[in-house]
């Protein structure tokens, strides 16, 4: 399987299910020796059940302004193990560590590294299952801050919104807490109930909640009939089964006596590159999509397919500061091609692709951002995301939409336009 095989691109705000079951080398791969200290040899045993002569092998093999690179790294490893105070020190958590060290050097908040366990809990998360309190977050901060709450969580119901930055959990101060290790004192086994503390924006107060955990699972599709004339179409993410489920719902659904379309993309934090063309598709028939830029200066363009069922219904995109990544390249390529309006917010504005990389003897991940993708105009979202043609807000009152102003905008819209 090809590195960069487009089943496996994740382009979304949140670190996701690793499809990729390749050995891309890199730090701890196999190049670095351990000819001056010994308990090199101990690290790179770790992480790949590899013996001395292995080893020494692969080391001959490393490039000599490589070992100058690293030697202050095996330096300070050393020193760590001959002289902290508090022995024995593990092993796994200091390359652990180091390997995050790296990644955040490049100075690229999604170009990461995710443990073992942490792929667990978010190819859950993809598959729709989930145990906990279900929201969609970003880990690149020195918070925790909420992307969106999963539709019918106990997130949602408690009030949590994106943009609310989780302060503490039980209690406890999370400031510079590594984002995963929030996430799991935030999950825990349903029925428990786990208290959050938040700072919302433009709110001076802190705000506590008190949610309780419970095991549920979340389509990603969801649609209905408004007054037999409008058809709903809510999806919640872009997983692997999202391009079925959209032209399953597409087809049970009256479009031919339709007026309009509503889709809501609202809280969507993205997904797999190729469930957001297969959604485009379904709307904007065999057009440029997307344009991929990659650090060489190469391009890639994506095209949509000749089959989408719904290309000429009247449509209007719901979107908000949640609508991320593979949301916004469904909204950028309406809005390029004038096929719809936009109705809400301004998106989340991530305008990069990553993939993800099993490292040697499932020891954990890597997230690589590979290249950047622009709209079919050239445009790119990056930090800004895409603006709605129709600015309009919701009101939430302690947490609770108070009422759906975005969706009664986009019916009155497509009604008095019929």
């Amino acid at each position: 399987m090809k590195l960069y095989s487009t089943r496996n691109l994740i382009i979304t705000s949140t670190v996701l299910f690793v499809m990729i079951s390749i050995f891309a080398g890199g730090f701890i791969s196999g190049a670095y020796y351990y000819d001056v200290y010994p308990n090199r040899f101990q690290i790179y045993k770790f992480f790949n059940n590899a013996n001395e002569i292995e080893i020494n092998q692969k080391a001959a093999n490393t490039p000599k302004e490589l070992k100058i690179e690293f030697e202050p790294f095996w330096e300070s490893f050393e020193l760590l193990q001959e002289n902290f105070v508090d022995q024995p020190l593990d092993t796994t958590k200091l390359v652990q560590g180091a390997i995050r060290g790296m990644l955040k050097a490049t100075g690229d908040k999604n170009t990461n590294y995710m443990t073992p366990i942490e792929q667990n809990m978010m190819s859950e998360t993809m598959r729709g299952e989930v145990e906990g309190i279900g929201a969609e977050v970003d880990t690149s901060g020195d918070y925790l801050r909420v992307i969106s709450p999963l539709p019918g969580s106990p997130a949602e119901k408690a009030g949590l919104l994106p943009g609310d930055i989780i302060i503490s959990v039980d209690g406890n101060d999370m400031t510079g807490i590594a984002g995963f290790e929030v996430i799991s004192k935030v999950r825990g086994p349903a029925g428990t109930t786990v208290t959050i503390t938040i700072q919302r924006e433009n709110i001076p107060d802190q705000i506590t909640l008190n949610i309780v955990r419970y095991n549920f699972s979340v389509s990603s599709v969801e649609s209905r009939q408004i007054d037999n004339q409008i058809v709903y179409v809510k999806i919640n993410r872009f997983g692997e089964k999202t391009k079925k489920e959209l032209r399953d719902q597409l087809n049970s659904l009256s479009l031919e006596n339709a007026t309009g379309l509503i889709l809501d993309l609202r809280n969507n934090p993205g997904g797999f590159l190729d469930a957001g063309i297969a959604v485009t598709s379904e709307f904007i028939n065999d057009r440029t999509i997307m344009i991929e830029e990659f650090g060489n200066g190469s391009t890639k363009e994506y095209k949509s397919d000749s089959d989408g069922i719904a290309t000429n219904i009247p449509l209007v995109l719901l979107v908000n500061r949640g609508s991320a990544s593979a949301s916004e390249i469904v909204a950028s390529a309406v809005k390029d091609y004038n096929r719809g309006s936009l109705v809400g917010e301004n998106t989340y504005g991530k305008g990069t692709v990553q993939t993800w990389v099993n490292l040697s003897n499932d020891k954990g991940s890597v997230r690589i951002t590979f290249a950047r993708w622009k709209s079919p105009l050239g445009r790119s979202i990056d930090g800004t995301g895409v603006a709605p043609d129709f600015l309009v807000q919701n009101t939430y009152e302690n947490g609770s939409l108070n009422d759906d102003n975005q969706l009664n905008y986009a019916i009155q819209y497509l009604s008095s336009n019929s």
